[in-house]
């Protein structure tokens, strides 16, 4: 596992500090930077405010992805995911939290409610052409032509 440094502002708002919970994690668990309970609704969303603000290296990003126990056990998950955060970005951190649950979800005081993993990028080099001269064997079947 590669390592990189990123530096975290910690904020007022903050509970709690984004951690790897065991040494093989890929991605930092993210807090609810709140000082009070929020009610998500069934089949409502609400933008959760981590209390930290990031620093990533140039050519890296973080991505904001969902935890697996609150998808599989409440129906919690990141709306927009995986979210994404570019390096030149300077806000808090904030997560786009849907309950797709059948019950209301109370978000409590640190709670954990996603994780945070910095990934590389790569920018393309892009060309405009009047058509794609490669041809492969899928070609251009679409929508579950792989099997799926």
């Amino acid at each position: 596992m590669k390592e990189i440094n990123v530096k975290i502002q910690i904020l007022n708002n903050a509970v709690g500090k984004p951690e790897y919970s065991s040494l093989q994690a890929s991605g930092l668990d993210l807090k609810a930077g709140v000082k009070k309970n929020i009610k998500i609704k069934s089949k409502d969303f609400n933008i959760i405010p981590t209390g930290i603000i990031i620093e990533i290296p140039q050519g890296f990003e973080a991505q904001v992805r969902p935890r697996s126990g609150l998808a599989a056990n409440n129906g919690i998950t990141v709306l927009n995911s995986p979210g994404t955060i570019d390096s030149d970005y300077r806000g808090e951190i904030k997560v786009v939290l849907i309950n797709l649950g059948e019950s209301e979800f109370l978000i409590t005081p640190g709670m954990r409610i996603a994780q945070l993993v910095i990934s590389p990028t790569y920018k393309a080099n892009i060309s405009f052409v009047k058509e794609i001269l490669s041809n492969t064997k899928r070609g251009k079947k679409g929508f579950g032509s792989t099997g799926l």
